[in-house]
């Protein structure tokens, strides 16, 4: 268990920020301890107000949780309604019909535009093409797409039928497609020929036609294509149709498939590290509930806005804040086809000042890697654009080292935006401790507080909370809307993964060690539970340790994992990307050196790594995420047996395999 303390005294705390505070969703922090009192004295009537003045419902509800069955509660169960109509019909009857829906910039810098009523007309047009081919609600589709409109389009017919989607990462190989569309039992695919990255085009027809060569997926009827690219596709003709030629001729408006509230929407499975995927399955009412809630409260979204989130519809948050937040909110949103450094690393900057983007969500990754390269390339620095009409600024996927936030917070916020540092996960999806840009005062490096409704701790391994100030477990110990309702085709995985019968069968289990502050109880997470390090008995979070070596002016990155060792039990192993060239010999031997003592003056000697290793980067997916179970068998000398083709670069494995 984690035991890291600190004190808040010694941080730096900076203000919710001059261009959110007014008129803001939760305008300070007696309307958020107002709204967490509501929720925890009433949370009967906090839940039915919320559901139902934020979405609209075919048949309303009567009961707002039963939780007769937990962990596997049910929201809002005898209600009914459509995440599809919630989306773009009702845009289409409050004003909002020739207001921009997405603004698409393609990895060459084309960029389209497509209203709230000409995505409904494409997205009716689609749900009638699959309806003409017999699906319905219920049925299962593989979406294995680029960024795109096209992509959303699929998503939104799909939830427009009641069909479950379960989206695919497009850089995932045909190995773990194949995986998803024999679990989830899909009978349909939605692709694509191609997809562009950085002036690329990468296959994605062919890695569909390989995954169902392997067998087990007889259910898969029809595969749907989009042509992106127009390169050269295998073809059969009794299964393959083009996307283009489904839709064409069908209605344009299509009547929405009014489904129970507790209807999966979609399943969205986990990378799979250890054991097979599991497929994250989300109900339909308390998701759409709880995007809709998260886009106006943390991103405090407003009509005038342009929201533009960096992530892969692949992930949970393409999902959330992509596909249905966004458009169940009415926003302009940006979608981006390509990757942050093409053609060069001023293209986030770029394309926030060219579409006047004022609310900016991106990875903590992303923006270690964009310091190292515009530093390097001062063109590219964020101050040679026009970033003034931002006014919130957003991280997700990790926690950010303070550093970095420090350098957002500078030089793409010039010290006038808040930073939303949020924590959330696929299962819980959406934001559950992230600061709101109108209220919560910010400290560089912590997700500060839940939003309300959420009822997080810490707790000891038996489930008792324990003393600020003291390192834990991070749970949550009531339901809320937005939480999975289990793991598709396996209930029990469900429940010893997520509530564990040594925590009372009934509290959510994060997977996350944490720690709150002593005296302002904000929650600071310091990493997975198996990525918390036992050294001589002493306890380190491992981004506690990467935070120490990235606050050194030569670092650009740094991950941390352990390593066995006979006289310690475990050692610390860094693998560290510098601002400069890697160095070798004995360059590396004395750099390597002064960043141990720098990490044991930061932190302590006990923290100081046995190893570091210089690379060139870091082995990361396309989307960015550090393949850190990679790291772990590289510092053990095992051999890497997982599948390496979601990397960006995998050669850097055997660069890092011996640097030493």
């Amino acid at each position: 268990m984690p035991n890291i303390e600190f004190d808040l005294g010694e941080k730096r705390v900076f203000p919710p920020g001059p261009r959110a505070v007014q008129g803001a969703a939760i305008s300070g922090m007696d309307a958020y301890h107002r709204l967490c009192e509501h929720a925890r004295r009433d949370p009967d009537g906090f839940w039915r107000g919320l559901a139902q003045e934020h979405l609209v419902w075919k048949t309303p509800f009567t009961e707002v949780l039963d939780e007769s069955d937990a962990p596997f509660y049910r929201w809002f169960a005898d209600g009914r309604l459509n995440a599809s109509y919630n989306c773009l019909d009702r845009n289409l009857e409050n004003g909002n019909a020739e207001k921009t829906a997405i603004v698409f910039e393609a990895d060459d810098g084309a960029v389209t535009r497509i209203t709230y009523r000409e995505l409904h007309q494409r997205v009716c047009r689609l749900a009638n093409g699959l309806r003409s081919l017999g699906y319905r609600k219920g049925d299962r589709a593989i979406i294995y797409m680029p960024m795109s409109i096209e992509a959303v389009v699929a998503m939104q017919a799909c939830a427009r039928l009641g069909v479950i989607h379960s989206v695919v990462f497009g850089g995932f190989s045909a190995k773990s497609v194949h995986e998803r569309i024999v679990d989830v039992g899909a009978s349909l695919v939605l692709c694509a020929d191609e997809q562009m990255r950085g002036g690329r085009a990468i296959p994605l027809k062919a890695a569909i036609d390989e995954a169902l060569a392997m067998g087990g997926c007889e259910a898969v009827r029809k595969v749907l294509v989009y042509r992106r690219t127009g390169g050269a596709v295998a073809w059969d003709a009794a299964r393959d149709e083009w996307l283009h030629d489904r839709m064409a001729g069908q209605a344009d408006q299509c009547e929405p498939e009014w489904v129970e509230a507790e209807h999966p929407l979609f399943v969205l499975y986990t990378s799979g590290s250890t054991g097979t995927p599991k497929g994250v399955q989300h109900s339909t009412g308390g998701y759409l509930l709880w995007a809709v809630l998260t886009m106006k409260w943390t991103f405090d979204i407003k009509p005038t806005d342009v929201f533009w989130c960096t992530a892969d519809v692949g992930w949970v948050t393409g999902h959330t804040y992509v596909c249905y937040g966004p458009l169940a909110t009415g926003a302009t949103e940006v979608m981006f086809e390509g990757v942050p450094t093409h053609p060069n690393a001023g293209r986030f900057w770029q394309m926030c000042q060219d579409h006047r983007v004022t609310v900016f969500y991106t990875a903590p990754t992303a923006i270690r890697a964009l310091i190292k390269a515009n530093d390097a390339a001062p063109e590219t620095h964020p101050s040679r654009f026009d970033l003034s009409q931002l006014r919130i600024l957003g991280t997700v996927g990790e926690p950010i080292n303070p550093e970095a936030w420090m350098w957002y917070y500078r030089n793409v916020g010039r010290e006038q935006c808040p930073i939303v540092d949020t924590f959330w996960q696929t299962e819980t999806g959406g934001h559950v401790i992230t600061p709101l840009p109108g209220a919560t005062p910010l400290v560089p490096g912590s997700c500060t507080l839940p939003l309300p409704g959420i009822d997080a701790a810490i707790v000891d391994e038996a489930g008792h909370e324990v003393p600020n100030g003291q390192g834990g477990l991070l749970v949550i110990r009531r339901p809320w809307p937005g939480m999975l309702r289990t793991i598709w085709g396996d209930p029990e995985r469900f429940r010893k993964s997520y509530y564990p019968v040594e925590l009372g069968g009934s509290i959510y289990l994060a997977g996350d060690g944490a720690v709150r502050d002593k005296v302002t109880g904000y929650f600071t997470v310091v990493g997975r539970i198996d990525d918390v390090l036992n050294v001589s008995g002493h306890r380190m979070g491992t981004m506690e340790i990467e935070s120490a070596l990235v606050a050194n002016p030569i670092v650009a990155e740094a991950a941390v994992v352990g390593k066995p060792d006979e006289l310690t039990g475990e050692a610390v192993c860094a693998y560290v990307v510098l601002k400069r060239a890697r160095p070798e010999g004995a360059e590396a031997d004395r750099i390597a050196k002064e960043l141990r003592d720098w990490v044991a003056k930061e932190i302590g000697p006990i923290a100081k790594p046995k190893e570091i290793r210089f690379g060139d980067n870091l082995p990361k997916t396309r989307s960015g995420k550090i393949m850190r179970r990679l790291l772990r068998s590289l510092a053990r000398g095992e051999d890497i047996r997982q599948d390496v083709s979601t990397l960006e670069n995998p050669a850097i494995l055997e660069q890092l395999r011996v640097a030493q």
